[in-house]
C-alpha cells in the first residue's frame, strides 16, 4: 500500500472534551464549558439528500439466456432507471440572525435538498446563495429570525500554539466537541493555491466539515474542512479555512452569487538553491517565473520566462503559491508592483489582473477540451459537442454527446453516451438549433441518435424537466 497522504475532504470533529471538573484539576489546562455553551447554539447539522439515477439494463424473466432477445433489447429497448437516494451529513454555523450560513463547498454540492437542524431541533429547508469551488466555502439562507449567531474572528491574529476548540455533528452527533492547538499556519496542499490553511491537532471525524473552529475568546477563526490521512482516519493534522477569506468569499456570494478571481497569467515554481545560483541570485528568495500565457496580464506587463518575483507590492515571496493566492483573492483590475530579477538585476513591472474564467483555471486556456457542457433544463439534459477528433472517428459532421440525462429523458430512451446527431430528419449543425428544436416545440421531438455504433430515433418530451 502506498504511503502517499490522502487529501480527504470530509466532514469533521468528535470525542466530547473533558468536562469542568476535570479541567479545573489539571492546572494550566483551559476550561472550553463557557465558549460550548456561549456558541454551541449557533452550531448547525446540515443533511444533504439526491436521487442519483443510473441506467440498468436488465432484462424480463426467462429471456436474459437468449442471446438473440438480448441483442434486442441493447440495441432497441429504453433503458431502465434506477434510482437511489444519496445522503450525507455535515456542519455550519449561523453568521447573522435573519438566518445566513458558513459551511464548505463540498457538504452542499450536488445536493437536491439541504436540511438545517439547530440544537433546539428546530430544522429548516436552506437554499444556496453561493459557493465557491476553489475555496470550498458555501454560503446558504434559511427562514428565520432572531437565530443565535456565532461571534465571528480575525484568523489574522491567530499563532501556532493556541488552542482552537472544535464545534460539529461528527456522525451526525450534534454539538460535538474537541480541541487542540494550531500546528502551523499558512499551511499550501499540492494542487491548491487559493487558500491558506490553518493546520490543527484538533480531532475531527466525518460529519464536522464546515463546522466553526474557535479561539479561547470564543471567536470564530477557521471553518474546519479537511484532513490529511494515510489510513483515511485521523492521525493528528486537521485543516481550516482562516475566517477572514472565508468571510471575504461570503461576501461576495452575498452581493453577487459568485466569488471572482483575479490571474495574472503566468505558471511559476519554487526556487531552489542551484536555481538561484544559476539565475545569478545569491539567496533563493523568490519564485521562477517557467510560463506566461499570451495576451494575459503578465504578457502586457512585461513578464518573461525566467524571471524571478521576489517581491509582490513591497512585500517578499518565497513560494508560487504566495503569489497565487494573492492574485487570485484581490479583485480583477488589482495593480501589483514587481519586483524581478532579470539579467542579473532586479527590473520593477506593473501588472493589472483580469478575471480568472474557468477556462484559464489550472492553465487550462491551452490544454483543455476544446467544448463544454451546455444545460437543456427544460428537458432535463446535459450535453457536449463533439470534438473534431471525435467527429472523424464518428464520421459524423456535428454531434453531441449526451453526458447526463433526466428521468423523464430516460424513460424515452435517452442514456448518457448516446450521440445526438439529427433532429427529425435534419442533420445536426449546432448547439444553438437543438436548443431552438427544444425551445419551439411542443409534444415531443424526434432526435436521432447514435448508440454503438447504431443509429435510431428516440421521441424526447418536451415541457418541464423532473
Amino acid at each position: 500500500m502506498s504511503l502517499k497522504k490522502i487529501l480527504i475532504s470530509f466532514a469533521l470533529a468528535s470525542a466530547v472534551v473533558a468536562g469542568p471538573s476535570m479541567a479545573a484539576e489539571v492546572s494550566g489546562l483551559p476550561d472550553f464549558t463557557g465558549i460550548v455553551a456561549a456558541e454551541g447554539p449557533a452550531v448547525v447539522n446540515i443533511s444533504t439528500s439526491r436521487i442519483e439515477r443510473t441506467q440498468g439494463g436488465a432484462l424480463p424473466g426467462g429471456l436474459s439466456d437468449d442471446p438473440l432477445f438480448e441483442e434486442f433489447f441493447r440495441r432497441f429497448a429504453p433503458p431502465q432507471v434506477r434510482e437511489r437516494q444519496v445522503m450525507s451529513l455535515g456542519s455550519g454555523f449561523i453568521i447573522s440572525s435573519d438566518g445566513f450560513i458558513l459551511t464548505n463547498n463540498h457538504v452542499v454540492a450536488n445536493a437536491e435538498q439541504i436540511t438545517v437542524t439547530l440544537t433546539d431541533k428546530r430544522t429548516f429547508k436552506a437554499k444556496v446563495i453561493g459557493t465557491d469551488d476553489q475555496t470550498d466555502v458555501a454560503l446558504l439562507k434559511i427562514d428565520g429570525s432572531n437565530l443565535p449567531v456565532a461571534k465571528l474572528g480575525k484568523s489574522a491574529n491567530l499563532k501556532a500554539g493556541q488552542w482552537v476548540v472544535a464545534i460539529g455533528s461528527p456522525f451526525g452527533l450534534d454539538n460535538s466537541v474537541t480541541s487542540g492547538i494550531v500546528s502551523a499556519m499558512g499551511r499550501q496542499l499540492p494542487d491548491d493555491s487559493y487558500v491558506p490553511f490553518i493546520q490543527t491537532d484538533v480531532p475531527i471525524n466525518p460529519g464536522n466539515s464546515g463546522g466553526p473552529l474557535f479561539n479561547l475568546n470564543g471567536d470564530v477563526v477557521g471553518i474546519n474542512s479537511q484532513i490529511l490521512s494515510r489510513t483515511q482516519g485521523f492521525m493528528g493534522i486537521s485543516l481550516a479555512i482562516p475566517i477572514d477569506v472565508a468571510l471575504d468569499v461570503a461576501g461576495q456570494l452575498k452581493t453577487r452569487g459568485k466569488v471572482v478571481h483575479g490571474r495574472i497569467g503566468v505558471v511559476m515554481q519554487p526556487l531552489s538553491k542551484e536555481l538561484a545560483l544559476s539565475f545569478g541570485l545569491a539567496n533563493p528568495n523568490g519564485v521562477l517565473v517557467v510560463k506566461v500565457l499570451p495576451n494575459s496580464p503578465a504578457a502586457r506587463g512585461g513578464l518573461r520566462v525566467g524571471d524571478i518575483v521576489t517581491a509582490i507590492n513591497q512585500q517578499p515571496v518565497t513560494n508560487s503559491s504566495d503569489v497565487q493566492r494573492l492574485i487570485s483573492m484581490a479583485k480583477p483590475g488589482t495593480r501589483f508592483d514587481l519586483q524581478v530579477w532579470r539579467d542579473k538585476a532586479t527590473r520593477q513591472l506593473t501588472v493589472v489582473s483580469d478575471e480568472l474564467k474557468a477556462a484559464t483555471a489550472a492553465q487550462a486556456s491551452e490544454s483543455a477540451q476544446p467544448s463544454s457542457d451546455s444545460k437543456l433544463a427544460s428537458v432535463g439534459l446535459v450535453v457536449r459537442p463533439l470534438t473534431p477528433q471525435q467527429q472523424q472517428q464518428l464520421g459524423v459532421g456535428f454531434g453531441v454527446q449526451v453526458r447526463a440525462v433526466s428521468a423523464d429523458s430516460a424513460r424515452a430512451g435517452l442514456a448518457p453516451g448516446d450521440i445526438i446527431i439529427g433532429i427529425g430528419g435534419e442533420a445536426l449543425t449546432s448547439i444553438h438549433q437543438l436548443e431552438t428544436a427544444v425551445k419551439a416545440g411542443s409534444g415531443s421531438v424526434a432526435l436521432q441518435i447514435l448508440r454503438e455504433g447504431n443509429q435510431m430515433f428516440v421521441a424526447l418530451p418536451l415541457g418541464k424537466s423532473e
